[in-house]
């Protein structure tokens, strides 16, 4: 798997960008081809530097995983990533984002993304919960405590199997008039 990252930039960011991608080695000028990111102590908050510009950066948490694909024959994807993170670059004069994780998606239809498509998490009392691992503890110790007294709780509304009757001894008659008596594996196949 390769490393990835999805960088979001401002759309006059975006143009300067494109442009230093896009030409040729020798048509621009030096000082404008260097970019740099760089971040602070805490590894969310960085400077974005393109040529002498410094713009600041965060690093945001995505709602959900996106994988990443490419193809060498415009016909086979090969997954190459997953991308959790995203590199948020805005304007000098732009707030910095209160929370770790980005609200939206990469897309319009991920819009507010957490809020629309995911399962809110429960909001339980702490005191509940432990009211209730405490009945759960009581109802599993009586069972033990049952089981060990009574034998066997599985067996407990099962009625007892009755023992198998055995028959007095009778004496055998004979029925084959004095010839032994023969199993049939004594007989022999002549049809192999």
């Amino acid at each position: 798997m390769e490393e990835q990252f999805i960088l979001r930039v401002p759309p006059s960011i975006a143009e300067r960008l494109d442009r230093l991608l896009s030409e040729n080695e020798n048509a621009s000028s030096s000082e404008d081809k260097s970019l740099d990111l760089t971040f602070s102590e805490d590894g969310r908050g960085g400077t974005f530097v393109i040529g002498n510009d410094r713009f600041p950066a965060s690093l945001l948490d995505l709602p959900c995983v996106v994988e990443s694909y490419k193809t060498y024959d415009d016909s086979v994807l090969i997954k190459t990533a997953d991308v959790g993170q995203m590199i948020m670059v805005r304007e000098a004069g732009d707030a910095a984002p209160d929370v770790v994780e980005y609200r939206h998606g990469l897309t319009p239809p991920m819009r507010d993304a957490r809020k629309r498509r995911f399962r809110r998490e429960p909001d339980l009392n702490p005191e509940l919960v432990q009211r209730v691992v405490k009945d759960m503890l009581k109802i599993n110790a009586a069972a033990e405590q049952e089981e060990d007294g009574d034998g066997s709780v599985r067996n407990a509304g099962k009625k007892p199997v009755p023992a198998p009757v055995t028959k007095a001894d009778a004496p055998e008659t004979e029925t084959n008039a004095g010839e032994p008596d023969r199993s049939d594996s004594d007989e022999s196949d002549d049809s192999i």
